[in-house]
């Protein structure tokens, strides 16, 4: 069901969404390629820590989609009050989640030792989560407020801001990583301090852009604390936990493939850290798509139209399968070229090379999965979507990727092959999920 009246609202609406999260990747992205630069074992340390720190990071993400479907169902029903009652109740949660994210990302640390991973990579993986760790904190701020703006189909200043952020990111990385200008060289170590002081700026940006926003003057009373009701707490939890499950799965997923990798050694570790970093700016692109598509779902369902509803849903997979193909294609021509951004080390390059051509094949997949997500999301609809998610990543694709690697010697792109797989089941779950519950609300 293809609509092509809803292609230029749904792009109107996703690109500052897209651009955001393609903003926010772009750290990650920027920091891989300056610490390559100093060699293989800065950026596989890189990629072990960012392990934790990113499944960490995700889940209290996912806790903090909460606040958008039911601000934009609040919204789409006229109801200001509520709206209000959302942010409100959506800080605390999300404050309360980062502390506590914080504290088990420091608990995890000495277990890093225990993983089978180079003692060279580890050794240098610890101090630099020591440093970003607390950077949830300020994020998990950004999100609140972000969510809050998204939810009322406000976009564009999430996206100016994380640009921003990048930017200044990647100018600490260069005095901090380097030593420039007078400051100490400090490699890896320089790269975590550019994240946490860029994302502490983030998140203080987006929330004076809220707090005298003249959009936002009738909802400047969700800023007040006190009053919390219990019961409106649970239901944004029956959201938000879920959700955060979701991107547990799935990070974990990816996260444990880079555990095998490290199994592999350096060399298939730092490729591996590179292949995933350029698939995850596809991905975040898409994500904006999937989360755009939660904002206009969210905001059908709350005005009770669920022609739109489905019309606006499956022309957003259409678009995503679009946007997808694009971005295989590049992957496929780029493969050789594409590592050399991040390193020298002709060893990396040609398995980062090999492994490129494997993700461009699960970029159909990952695109329209995420975007569907999106979508039940927008219907609340979490719990189901992230079982789908766990069967699909973690009883199939991780043993069959393992399988491949160890025992028939396909070697890192074993492991790959594997999560192609999750991501083709998980897509196929999705959309006919879908498809099932906007059908029922068609029916009724």
């Amino acid at each position: 069901m293809f609509d092509r009246g809803h292609v230029r609202p749904n792009i109107l609406l996703a690109y500052p969404v897209m651009l955001s999260m393609l903003g926010q990747v772009m750290t990650g992205v920027a920091d891989s390629i300056m610490v390559g630069w100093i060699g293989a074992t800065p950026l596989a340390a890189s990629s072990f820590s960012n392990t934790f720190f990113s499944i960490t990071l995700l889940f209290g993400i996912g806790i903090s989609y909460a606040i958008t479907p039911l601000v934009a169902h609040a919204s789409g029903s006229g109801n200001r009050v509520e709206v209000s009652h959302v942010l409100r109740h959506g800080m605390l949660i999300n404050l309360i989640t980062a502390a506590l994210l914080t504290g088990f990302l420091f608990l995890m640390m000495p277990w890093m030792y225990e993983m089978g991973q180079p003692s060279e990579v580890v050794e240098l993986a610890i101090p630099y989560l020591v440093v970003v760790a607390p950077s949830i904190i300020p994020t998990m701020i950004f999100q609140t407020y972000r969510q809050f703006g998204e939810g009322l189909q406000h976009t564009r200043m999430a996206m100016v801001i994380v640009i921003l952020s990048n930017l200044l990111n990647i100018i600490l990385n260069y005095l901090l990583i380097y030593g420039k200008f007078g400051l100490p060289e400090m490699g890896l170590l320089g790269a975590g301090w550019a994240t946490l002081i860029s994302r502490c700026c983030m998140g203080l940006a987006m929330a004076l852009y809220i707090f005298y926003g003249r959009s936002f003057k009738l909802y400047r009373h969700g800023f007040k604390t006190g009053n919390y009701a219990l019961a409106r707490i649970k239901s944004m939890l029956h959201i938000g936990v879920p959700a955060g499950a979701q991107f547990i799965f799935e990070a974990g997923a990816f996260g444990f493939s880079s555990i095998m990798m490290g199994w592999l050694g350096t060399v298939p570790l730092a490729a591996h850290q590179i292949a995933l970093n350029l698939a995850t700016i596809s991905y975040m692109i898409t994500s904006g798509m999937g989360a755009a598509a939660t904002i206009r779902i969210g905001h059908f369902f709350g005005k009770g139209d669920v022609q739109n509803l489905r019309s606006s849903g499956f022309t957003m997979f259409w678009m995503a399968a679009a946007l997808m193909l694009f971005w295989a294609i590049i992957f496929i021509a780029g493969q050789n070229l594409f590592p050399t951004i991040y390193i020298s080390d002709p060893a990396v390059i040609n398995v980062s090379a090999g492994l490129l051509v494997v993700g461009a094949f699960f970029q159909l997949s990952d695109g329209i999965q995420v975007v569907a997500t999106g979508a039940l999301r927008g219907l609340q609809d979490v719990k189901i979507p992230g079982l789908l998610i766990f069967v699909a990543y973690w009883i199939l694709a991780l043993p069959v990727g393992y399988w491949l690697t160890f025992h028939r010697g396909w070697g890192p792109q074993g492991i790959w092959m594997g999560l192609l797989i999750g991501l083709t089941l998980s897509a196929l779950a999705t959309i006919w999920r879908f498809n099932r519950l906007s059908s029922e609300l068609n029916r009724r």
